[in-house]
C-alpha cells in the first residue's frame, strides 16, 4: 500500500489511471454519456467497478440520487484522492456514495442491488478466469435485468494472454470469447462495439437475468 501512495502522490491520481487531464475529462464525459443513453436515470442504482479515483464516478455520483452509487476498487487510495480531490466532501455528505475496496469483487458486501454498471479498462486487464469471477460475482448481487457495460480490446482471432491479470498488461479477446463470459456466468450478451473510445476499446453489454 506504502508504494501505490508514493506512486499516485508521484504521478497524481489522474495521471495514474491513464492518460492526462484532457484525457481525463474525454474518458468521463464518455461513459457517463454512454450510461445516459442506455437509460441510466438519477433513482438508479448504479455500481462502478474499478472506480479508480472517480474519472467518471464523480460526474456520476453527482448525477445520481443519495445512496444511488456504488463504487469498488483494489487500492483505497485511489478512492480517497478522488472524493478528496474531485467530489469535495460537501458533495460525498450530500449524495452518500458508498464504496467498498475489495481485489476480490465483493459485490455481496453491498446492501443494494445495483441495475446499471460499468467496467470501463478494467478487462482490458484481466484474464479469462478474473472476467469469469467478476461476471459470475456481479450476476448474485445484480437487480434482475440488471445492465452491465464493459469495455474490453477486441482482436479478430484468439490470442495467448498473460496467464495472470496486471494492471499494466495487455490482454485481447475475441466478440466470441467476450459473449462466451457472459452466457457462462448466467448473463445475456449483447455486442455493442465501437463507442468512440478514444483508444480502441470495444464494448459490450451484458444483461441479468
Amino acid at each position: 500500500m506504502e508504494d501505490t501512495w508514493k506512486e499516485v502522490h508521484r504521478l497524481g491520481h489522474r495521471r495514474f489511471v491513464g492518460g492526462d487531464d484532457d484525457y481525463w475529462d474525454l474518458i468521463g464525459d464518455l461513459q457517463f454519456r454512454l450510461l445516459l443513453d442506455r437509460g441510466l436515470t438519477p433513482s438508479d442504482v448504479f455500481i462502478d467497478v474499478a472506480c479508480g479515483s472517480l474519472r467518471g464516478g464523480v460526474r456520476f455520483i453527482r448525477y445520481l440520487d443519495p445512496d444511488c452509487y456504488l463504487g469498488i476498487d483494489k487500492r483505497i487510495e485511489l478512492i480517497i484522492y478522488g472524493v478528496a480531490m474531485e467530489l469535495g466532501i460537501d458533495a460525498y455528505r450530500e449524495k452518500r456514495p458508498r464504496f467498498v475496496v475489495s481485489d476480490a469483487f465483493e459485490f455481496h458486501r453491498f446492501d443494494s442491488k445495483p441495475a446499471f454498471g460499468l467496467a470501463q479498462s478494467l478487462f482490458t486487464h484481466l484474464c479469462g478466469s478474473d472476467i469469469e469471477s467478476c461476471l459470475r460475482k456481479l450476476g448474485r448481487a445484480a437487480a434482475p435485468g440488471c445492465k452491465f457495460l464493459a469495455t474490453f480490446f477486441e482482436v479478430p482471432e484468439p490470442i495467448v494472454n498473460p496467464s495472470e491479470s496486471h494492471s499494466h498488461s495487455f490482454f485481447g479477446y475475441t466478440r466470441a470469447e467476450m459473449e462466451e463470459f457472459g452466457v457462462g456466468a448466467g448473463w445475456t450478451p449483447c455486442y455493442i462495439g465501437d463507442w468512440q473510445h478514444p483508444r480502441g476499446q470495444k464494448l459490450i453489454e451484458y444483461v441479468a437475468a
